[in-house]
This record gives C-alpha cells, sequence and structure tokens, in this order.
C-alpha cells in the first residue's frame, strides 16, 4: 500500500511558499507546494532522504521517516552572498551527472544519460564551441569548421557526426530536425546563451524518442524568472570580425509567465569568402490555469545566410589552410518552429503531456560544387543550386502512472507519436552571377546535366511504453517498446544528359520515379540499475535501433556522391554496461562499456561512378554489418571540497573524459570491394578531453585540453593522398589533432565580463572532409581566436 507524508514549507518571515520545489531521492519522485505553500509526496517505509528547495533561498536536505507527518520546513532567504555561494546552493540540487529515473512524463532508469547545466560551463557561448560546451559527454567526435556555431555537428561511436543527423534532436522535448525520418539533419542550433542545460540519451532512447541508433539530444531552454521582468543583455567581440548580441526578457506575473530573446551575429571567417550574418527570435509563454494544469507555447525563428569558401586538398591544406578558390558559393537557412504542449496532473501519481509542433524552414545552396577541388570555378558559368522544403507536422501524447507494489514506488509509461511531412527538394542550374541568388537559371543554361524535383511525402506512427519495476529500494528493472509503422516516398523526376568533348548532346531523358517504401516492426529493450548507497548507482541497457533511408538515400543531390538505387534501411542494437555516483561533494564519476552493432549499415567508399563520368565518386550503399565497441570514463574531482573545504570563496576541479573506442566491419555486402576487417568510420581509437576550472569569489578561469587519434572518413580506409598530383580532398583520414582552450569570467553586480581563447597554440587540423555542401574538400577547423563578451543583468 502506497504511503506519503505532508508538511508545509515557509521562509524565515513565515510566509508560505508556493511552488517551491521536494525531491524524495530515495524513490526519485518529485513534486511542488501548492499556493499554501503544502505538499503530499511518497515515501518508502522506513527514512527517505527528501530535499527542499525555492529560488532565493537556501537548499535544504533531510532525512525524514515514513511515520513523520504534517512537516515544517522553513527555508531561510539568500540575501545579497557572492555568486559563488548561491552556485554552490544549486550545485547540491541540479548539477547532476545523469537524469533521474522519473522525470515528468519520462523514464530514464537503466539508462546512460548526462546532463549539461550550462551556468556551470566556462565556454566562448557566443559560438556555440561544441568542443568546450560537450567537452564532458563521453565519446563524442565534433565536425568543427568556422560558422558562427551556426549549425552543430556531432556524433560519435561510428556515427557520422554531420548535422548531428544520428541522433533524435529537441528543442524543449520536441521536434527540431528537417524530417525526424526523411532528413534527421539540424540546420538549426538554440544559443548556447539562452540554454538551461542540455540533455544526452544514448541509444536506449530509441524507445521513447525516435529510432535513431545515437540517441537523444534534448536543448532545454531557461525558464522565465520569478521577478514581474528581467533583462540580460549580452554583446560579444572576437577574432575575425565577430559581432554578436544576444538580449533576453524574462518574468512572471501571477500565473503568466515568459521568456524571450533575440540573437544577432556577423562575422567574416578567417578564410576568404566565408562570412556570415544571422537572426535568431524567441518567445515561450506559459499559463498555469491550476497547481496542476499549465499550457505552454513557443516559437522560433531562425534565418542566416553564409558564403562558403569551399573545401581543399591535403596538399592545399599542407601548404595554407587560409586559402579560398570559391568565390561564389552561398548558403542560406529559414526555419520557422511551433510548439504547444499541455502539462497535467491528473493525481500526485499520473501525469499526463500532449504536445504539437510544426515546421515550416527552407535551406538553399548556390555555387560551384565539383568534387575536383583543384577546378577552377570560372565567373559566369553555371552554379549548381540546391533547395530544400520543409514543413512538417507531429503530435505526441504521454501518460505516466505511479503505483505502489510492496510498499514500492514503480511506474508506466505509455505514449504514441504521430508525425506527417511533405518536403520538397530541387536541383538545377543557378545563375552565372556572384551573388546570393537562389533562382534557377534554365534559360541561360539549359543543358545543366543535374536537375531534378522531388517531393517526398512521409507519415509516421508509433505507439510506446516503458515499465519501472521497483523491485527494492536499491534494485529497478525497466523493459519497454516501441512499434513504428513509417511511410516514406519520392515522387518527382531526374533529368540525365551526356555530353561529348565539344559539347554535343548525347543523351538527354528525363526519367520519372516514384518510390514508396512501407515499413512496420517493433523495437524492444530493458533497462537495470542497482543502487547499493545513494551516491552509487550500477546500470545496464540494451535497446535495438533502427535507421530509415533518407531521402537523400533515395535520391542524392551531392555531386560528389553516387547512391545505390537498391540502398535499404539500417538495424542493430546498442547496449551499455556501467557504474556513475559520487563521493560526498569530493569526486563523481561515470564509467562504462558498450558496444553499437550495425546490420546492413549505410556507409561510402571510393568508386569510378557508375552512372558514367572519369572523376571517382564515394559510392553510398548499404555498406555490410559492422560493430564499434569500448570504454568510456568521465571522472570529476573536486579539488577545493577535498582539501580547501573550509574555504567557500574558493573552488577549484579537474575532469578527465576519455573513451577509448575500437570497431570492425565483420561482413561485407560490396561484391568487388571487400572491406570486412576495416575499421568503421568516424571512430577515433583515442578521444580525450581533460581541463581544469578554478576560481575566487566571483573570478572563474577555466583550461581544457582537447586530443583525437586519427580517423577514416569511408569504409574503405582510403589512405590520405597528400601529393600535388592529387585533386580530391574527399577521400583520405582525418590526421590525429589536439587543440587547447582558455577562458575567464568575473562578475561585479550586475555585470558580468567574460573573455577567452580558442585554440591558443594555434594547431593547423581539421575534422570533416565535405563531400559536396559546403564544397567538397577539406574543411579547415579555426586558428587561435580570441573573444570578449560584457554581460548586463537588469
Amino acid at each position: 500500500m502506497a504511503q506519503s507524508i505532508t508538511g508545509t514549507i515557509t521562509n524565515s518571515d513565515g510566509e508560505k511558499l508556493a511552488q517551491a520545489e521536494v525531491i524524495n531521492r530515495t524513490t526519485d519522485s518529485r513534486v511542488t507546494t501548492g499556493s499554501d505553500g503544502s505538499f503530499t509526496i511518497t515515501v518508502i517505509q522506513g527514512d527517505n532522504q527528501i530535499a527542499f528547495y525555492k529560488d532565493g533561498h537556501l537548499f535544504q536536505e533531510q532525512t525524514i521517516s515514513s511515520s513523520q507527518s504534517n512537516i515544517a520546513i522553513v527555508l531561510q532567504k539568500v540575501i545579497e552572498l557572492n555568486e559563488v555561494v548561491i552556485q554552490k546552493e544549486k550545485d547540491k540540487l541540479f548539477a547532476l551527472s545523469h537524469l533521474k529515473d522519473i522525470e515528468e512524463t519520462a523514464i530514464y532508469a537503466g539508462k546512460k544519460t548526462e546532463v549539461i547545466v550550462l551556468d556551470k560551463v566556462m565556454a566562448n557561448k557566443a559560438v556555440n564551441n561544441a568542443r568546450q560546451i560537450f567537452a564532458q559527454v563521453v565519446g563524442l567526435t565534433i565536425n568543427e569548421y568556422s560558422n558562427g556555431g551556426l549549425q552543430l555537428s556531432i556524433g560519435g561511436r561510428g556515427l557520422d557526426p554531420n548535422r548531428t543527423s544520428n541522433f533524435n534532436t529537441r528543442q524543449n522535448g520536441y521536434d527540431m530536425s528537417a524530417d525526424v525520418l526523411g532528413y534527421p539533419e539540424s540546420y538549426y542550433t538554440p544559443p548556447t546563451e539562452a540554454l538551461e542545460e542540455i540533455q544526452v540519451i544514448r541509444g536506449a532512447a530509441s524507445l521513447q524518442y525516435g529510432t535513431q541508433f545515437g540517441g537523444l539530444i534534448n536543448f532545454k531552454l531557461k525558464l522565465p524568472t520569478a521577478k514581474p521582468i528581467e533583462v540580460v543583455t549580452r554583446a560579444t567581440a572576437g577574432s575575425y570580425g565577430l559581432l554578436t548580441n544576444f538580449t533576453s526578457v524574462s518574468g512572471t506575473n501571477g500565473k503568466f509567465s515568459y521568456y524571450t530573446f533575440f540573437n544577432y551575429k556577423e562575422g567574416d571567417g578567417f578564410r576568404a569568402n566565408s562570412a556570415f550574418s544571422s537572426r535568431n527570435f524567441f518567445i515561450n509563454l506559459n499559463y498555469q490555469f491550476t497547481a496542476k494544469t499549465s499550457l505552454h507555447f513557443d516559437y522560433t525563428l531562425f534565418d542566416y545566410l553564409a558564403k562558403q569558401p569551399g573545401g581543399l586538398t591535403d596538399y592545399i591544406f599542407n601548404q595554407n589552410m587560409y586559402q579560398s578558390n570559391r568565390t561564389r558559393n552561398w548558403f542560406d537557412v529559414n526555419w520557422n518552429l511551433f510548439a504547444l504542449r499541455l502539462k497535467h496532473k491528473f493525481t500526485e501519481q499520473s501525469d499526463f503531456s500532449l504536445q504539437l509542433f510544426g515546421l515550416d524552414a527552407s535551406r538553399k545552396t548556390v555555387g560551384f560544387l565539383a568534387n575536383r577541388v583543384v577546378s577552377t570555378d570560372v565567373p559566369n558559368t553555371e552554379r549548381d543550386l540546391i533547395t530544400g522544403k520543409f514543413v512538417n507536422w507531429g503530435a505526441e501524447a504521454r501518460y505516466l502512472q505511479k503505483y505502489t507494489i510492496k510498499n514500492y514506488t514503480s511506474a508506466l509509461l505509455v505514449g504514441a507519436k504521430y508525425y506527417q511531412a511533405r518536403n520538397a527538394a530541387t536541383q538545377g542550374p543557378g545563375s552565372g552571377g556572384t551573388g546570393a541568388d537562389f533562382n534557377q537559371d534554365n534559360n541561360t543554361f539549359p543543358l545543366y546535366k543535374s536537375q531534378s524535383d522531388y517531393t517526398y511525402p512521409n507519415i509516421n506512427f508509433s505507439f510506446f511504453g516503458e515499465n519501472l519495476f521497483r523491485l527494492s529500494n536499491k534494485f529497478t528493472v525497466t523493459p519497454g517498446f516501441r512499434f513504428e509503422t513509417i511511410r516514406t516516398q519520392a515522387e518527382g523526376y531526374y533529368r540525365q544528359i551526356n555530353l561529348d568533348n565539344a559539347g554535343n548532346v548525347l543523351l538527354d531523358e528525363r526519367h520519372e520515379e516514384n518510390v514508396v517504401k512501407n515499413r512496420n516492426f517493433i523495437l524492444l529493450g530493458i533497462g537495470l540499475s542497482y543502487k547499493p548507497t545513494t551516491n552509487t548507482e550500477f546500470y545496464g541497457n540494451i535497446s535495438q535501433n533502427y535507421r530509415s533511408v533518407t531521402f537523400n538515400d533515395i535520391r542524392t543531390a551531392n555531386l560528389g556522391v553516387v547512391v545505390d538505387p537498391n540502398i535499404t534501411d539500417e538495424k542493430g542494437f546498442t547496449t551499455d554496461v556501467g557504474v556513475r555516483g559520487k563521493i560526498d561533494d569530493r569526486f563523481s564519476f561515470d564509467t562504462s562499456i558498450y558496444a553499437l552493432m550495425y546490420n546492413d549499415k549505410i556507409g561510402e567508399f571510393q568508386a569510378r561512378n557508375p552512372n558514367g563520368g572519369g572523376a571517382p565518386v564515394r559510392y553510398r550503399t548499404n555498406i555490410g554489418t559492422g560493430i564499434t565497441y569500448g570504454w568510456e570514463i568521465m571522472a570529476d574531482w573536486n579539488i577545493a571540497k577535498t582539501f580547501f573545504k573550509e574555504n567557500e570563496s574558493f573552488s577549484w576541479n579537474v575532469f578527465v573524459n576519455n573513451a577509448i573506442t575500437n570497431s570492425q566491419y565483420l561482413k561485407s555486402r560490396i561484391a568487388d570491394v571487400d572491406i570486412k576487417g576495416n575499421d568503421v568510420e568516424f571512430v577515433p581509437l583515442l578521444n580525450l578531453k581533460t581541463g581544469t576550472t578554478a576560481g575566487y569569489k566571483n573570478f572563474i578561469a577555466s583550461l581544457q585540453l582537447t586530443y583525437l587519434s586519427s580517423q577514416f572518413t569511408d569504409a574503405g580506409n582510403t589512405p590520405t593522398d597528400n601529393s600535388q598530383e592529387n585533386p580530391y580532398g574527399i577521400f583520405g583520414e582525418i590526421p590525429s589533432y589536439y587543440v587547447a582552450d582558455f577562458s575567464a569570467s568575473y562578475k561585479w553586480r550586475r555585470f558580468k565580463l567574460e573573455a577567452g581563447i580558442n585554440n591558443f597554440t594555434n594547431n593547423y587540423y581539421f575534422t570533416r572532409r565535405a563531400t559536396g555542401y559546403p564544397g567538397p574538400g577539406i574543411l579547415p577547423s579555426d586558428p587561435r581566436t580570441y573573444y570578449t563578451t560584457l554581460q548586463f543583468t537588469f
């Protein structure tokens, strides 16, 4: 039979505190106080560790027996404490390395989860420096190139980092990518300056959030302040003409609250032909009808234009990575994202959420995209124009019911999602000019070789469920399933034109296509969690994964890639086994081993163009069966709390984040190319991030080092060709590299000054070989750059 205790929370003046948080750490349950400061929370028989917190008040934690009732809690107000002390109180409640077993209408027990608390991150937030922001998330690989942080490209465990397409990416819990199944690429990334935290859930997230091998990345934006109005403005100046401004306004008035921001960025980039400018607007409106029911509306506008310098060959990169021989390449993105969320608690034991979301967006690119990097871009000649239009909407409902068996609280989660998209992609001749002209010019260039026009109507319905069985106060078992029905379609045409060396037409054919793929399947998984103490947890999980072929897999617009017409979906599974926890306030850790298995893995290898032409291309098909496996560890040692515990004004910690990963193709599906035994692409053997942060009162400084060993970029493990005769940069390894960053900040009253040096050793390196956009070849990463940010809050 379920047990519960009641109580009331007041402040030191005797005022009742509404919306204060009450968390039972023993059962991982959480409630908030009502308007009269009262609460009722589920407990187990015996002692329970219960925490109490309210903004502007000191955190408090007590051991409370299930036999107690009508508890009176008094929280002391925080008055004129410096930032270090305030942050210290928040750390006890919010600075967690993983998600709780149950969070609203989601279950995370037994899963590999990581949470980045942005207030604690020392980084160049103005340009979303992913290398610093994700420094404590194990095993990630990151595509780094100069674009002001407008796009995030992260992968890991053998997953291609390009535009984070192997993760389900969400903002405030709703999808934000172009098309979750048909084109799961993220052209929009929320500004770090607006984020409360980033949640990363590995492959076992496939049961609740989608089928992807990578799992989930959820960007949670900041919540409205409790004040009637608060304005925060941040201005940043940096190297190579970087100028940004971020201004947010938020507040609460009774049952209504809001948070909104505007973010502007511009910069020249360190290479010629690489300028950019962007505008990002967001508004969040909330209404709390009752203590149990609330409604939330989000709207996001993101628009940017960038000039693209193109790629380099290995020889050119080694000679001078600042070069650019592409003067007419442009890229444009316009993103409109909508979401409406309803949250309701039927009882303290049952939660319901419903969210409606939609996207109206476009991406356009025009330029000279030949995969021969050394080819000259002749003025007034045709450019390649590729456009995409993304219109989709969806609805997701979740219901979570807690129940008690033998005095232990378990939970059942069920949910359903409907998703519908009708996207379009065209390719044709762009104008012969130099500007950002995204109109086709068929009259001037009627014999353009790669014309196409496609519509992609996609429909997806899924039903999912998980049940957390709490078998004791230490051990939980969480089985789950996800049923998917998917219908992807490509309808349109492509035009094939062959010319002789004199420019005469040998072939001019128009091919109509209507490709339909219907699939129904079930994914299964299970997670285990054992907590021998309140500070230590052993966890393990295994879940099936699935990746649908995208519409780029059905019909590519990439001039450097040819797709196998018989390409099919990827299937496989991921598993994690690990232990995480902390030793008092001195040391926290999370270490695990994992394996990720792909069947029918989609990959690329160097081949002659099967459609004709002498230039080699990357041929994209189901390569075979591959596996990646490894050991990952994240450890954070708080030196200040170990040796200087009495000095509250002093902080100092050191972290080590290391992944040792191996990979292999176990079986090849390619008849004339044997990749069996080759390394899986995008898998560095060693992936190390380490750093230290120290502070005194309101001054904090941080130093970070990143090192990655070499990695292949194609399944054929093509060796690097550094010769001057090699005209391509799309084949070969990504060499090993290291990069170091320094950041510091100082807060005085309402002002905060931040400054730093990224890549202060000025290493020349790269993390990506592009096959198409933003110009085939090596894309160099930023050399040494500086930044300074001034923040004012009022």
